[in-house]
This record gives structure tokens, C-alpha cells and sequence, in this order.
């Protein structure tokens, strides 16, 4: 197995690409082991030291450290750990509680900002080993919460602002704002 690595836009987030399905349409996001309980991959990867947070994108794998640890001390150790992971054929997830959007085209306004964000926005946060996921529309204002390597970006406030919060008010005049979700 060969697993490619690439940068994100956060200096403390590498993005693996194992070459095969690790989520399909789904995704989770673990900033910590006992999130991670259920994902015996995001365990394994938790238990490297100085790992901080694993996002499991559809065939990606970004992984956040934190400051103690180096990247060139870190990356054989979550190389090996996803490489020992998939070789044993171990699941991704034990249980089958992704995320599922229940929420047909119906035309209101929170389904076309739905669609806008999975057509238009996720892609691209996606190529950068992270997600962007919707949480509400209230008078106006559009709550997000960004994951995976989007999280804690220095370029998210303006990931936030001034790309989707732009696209959004083109496209859906009742959108007045966008802020992330607390």
C-alpha cells in the first residue's frame, strides 16, 4: 500500500490519501480519543503521541498534531498506523451513524443552502483535507462549523467571509451573513 501525503493550509494538519475508500459519502470528525471510540482507525491514530484530531473525509485521512511533536518525528509513526490499519482489514467505523442529510430538495431556504454547500463548497474544503458542515440559518445568518484541516486554519475566517458568505449572498438573497458555529 502506498499512501501519498500532501500540505493543507494549516501548518499543523497533513492530509493521507491511502488510495482506497475510507469513508465513501460520509465523514467524522474526532478532536479527541473518547469521540474516537467508535472509529478503531481514528483509536489507532490517537494513540501516536501528539496527535491531536483525525477527520475521516470519503478516501482521505487529515490528522492534526499539536506543537510538541514535529511533522518529520509524527509522519512515518501515522504512515505506519494507517498502513497496519488497512492491511488488517480492520473497518473504518463500527457503527453505520454517518451523517445523512434527511432533507429532501424541498426548495426552502435551508435545503438550497445545503445543496450550495455540498455541490459548491465542500469539494474544494475537501482538497484542502478538510469539511465544512451546516448547522443552522437563523435571520439571516448562516451557522458552519469547519472540520479536519479547515479547523483551526488561519485562512478560515476568511474561507468563511469572504468566499462562502459571497457565494451564498449571490446565490440566496436572504442570506445576510456567515459565521462559524460555537
Amino acid at each position: 500500500m502506498f499512501i501519498q501525503t500532501e500540505s493543507t493550509p494549516n501548518p499543523a494538519t497533513l492530509k493521507f490519501l491511502p488510495g482506497c475508500d475510507v469513508m465513501g459519502q460520509g465523514a467524522a470528525n474526532f478532536t479527541n480519543l473518547e469521540m474516537a471510540a467508535r472509529s478503531p482507525l481514528a483509536v489507532r491514530l490517537f494513540e501516536t503521541e501528539g496527535v491531536d484530531g483525525v477527520y475521516l473525509g470519503g478516501d482521505f485521512i487529515t490528522v492534526t498534531k499539536t506543537d510538541v511533536k514535529e511533522w518529520e518525528t509524527m509522519k512515518p509513526l501515522v504512515l505506519g498506523a494507517i498502513m497496519e490499519h488497512f492491511s488488517a482489514g480492520i473497518p473504518v467505523i463500527e457503527e453505520a451513524d454517518l451523517d445523512d442529510d434527511d432533507d429532501a430538495a424541498d426548495g426552502s431556504i435551508e435545503s438550497q443552502i445545503k445543496e450550495l454547500l455540498e455541490t459548491r463548497v465542500r469539494p474544494a474544503v475537501a482538497q484542502d483535507g478538510g469539511d465544512i458542515i451546516f448547522h443552522s440559518f437563523e435571520d439571516g445568518v448562516v451557522y458552519l462549523t469547519m472540520q479536519g484541516a479547515c479547523s483551526g486554519c488561519p485562512s478560515s475566517s476568511a474561507t468563511l467571509k469572504h468566499g462562502i458568505e459571497n457565494m451564498l449572498r449571490h446565490y440566496i438573497p436572504e442570506v445576510t451573513e456567515v459565521r462559524q458555529a460555537e
